[in-house]
């Protein structure tokens, strides 16, 4: 059975997803509340997965609470804290409980949490992750070769950073994931429009838009402050001048930041092979309504 955003995505319709970060604590009600506030603002929410390497409610029991709710979710599953057989069973775990969306990641690092001393697995990569979950969907087996009574129905998703460098490499290793079996991509924060245009030529003179769905990342800016570290202390990512100077002078820093937001989702959506929006909204998901329906984005598709 399709998951909602496949279906989304498949009917050639521009999906939104969005975030909902699982709570440092063992309240369940952190996320269901989060998703009844956002229930219809988006076709599917990532659930992180110990975002920032600091523990968190799990983002499978996270996704469960949210399908409890009737929001769909994309259950985030990191190469750093699983072996292959961990990443196997929580697929098998995350569909038996009707997850259908399932986002391979690397992680981040374990030195960005406040348990640096944990040790990292990093069995096989994003690229093997999608490996083995491809192989248990398409083929019904483990990636032992033993077969699976049942296979899980998977959607699978990766990510993609075009900020990275070098820039002549974001393309191919995007290839990879592709053969590697993932259907849908989302991409790292969009503040370089003109770069992620790049990167998109490049997709498209591959062909690359034609055989994965590419959700275009965004992530509103609260403060200049904010704008300045994402610019000079995350890395991976592009904050052009013109959008420090804007924060910098905006009388509402809160409000520019949202209609930059707007602005650029509406950019986004005129590019070529972009088949969705990804929003951000860090601690700050109650503005993710706002942000999509300022977009055009609502109401969302039944499908």
């Amino acid at each position: 059975m399709m998951s909602n955003l496949q279906s989304v995505l498949s009917s050639g319709r521009m999906a939104v997803t969005a975030e909902i970060g699982p709570p440092k604590s063992a309240d369940a009600e952190t996320v269901r509340k989060l998703a009844r506030h956002l229930k219809g603002s988006a076709d599917a929410f990532n659930l992180t997965d110990n975002q920032t390497a600091m523990v968190r409610l799990s983002s499978i029991a996270s996704g469960v609470v949210c399908l409890q709710e009737g929001v769909e979710p994309i259950v985030q599953m990191t190469c750093r804290d699983r072996n292959r057989i961990a990443m196997q069973s929580d697929a098998l775990g995350a569909s038996a409980l009707g997850i259908r969306n399932i986002l391979c990641l690397s992680g981040d690092h374990q030195c960005f949490g406040n348990q640096k001393e944990a040790k990292n697995v990093y069995d096989v990569d994003s690229i093997g992750q999608l490996m083995l979950l491809r192989k248990m969907r398409d083929e019904g087996q483990v990636w032992g070769g033993d077969k699976l009574e049942k296979a899980p129905e998977l959607f699978l998703g990766a990510a993609a950073n075009p900020f990275a460098d070098p820039f002549e490499h974001r393309v191919v290793r995007l290839a990879k994931k592709l053969a590697a079996g993932a259907d849908f991509i989302q991409t790292q924060s969009i503040y370089d429009v003109d770069r992620f245009e790049r990167w998109m030529s490049q997709v498209r003179a591959r062909g690359l838009h034609e055989k994965v769905h590419i959700i275009a990342g965004v992530m509103p800016l609260k403060s200049h402050k904010v704008a300045l570290y994402m610019k000079n202390k995350v890395s991976g990512m592009i904050v052009p001048d013109h959008i420090i100077d804007r924060m910098k002078n905006a009388a509402d820093p809160k409000e520019e930041g949202i209609r930059m937001c707007v602005e650029q989702i509406k950019h986004l959506q005129s590019i070529e092979g972009v088949h969705g929006i990804h929003v951000m909204a860090v601690a700050w998901e109650e503005k993710v309504p706002v942000i999509v329906k300022e977009a055009g984005l609502l109401p969302r598709p039944v499908v």
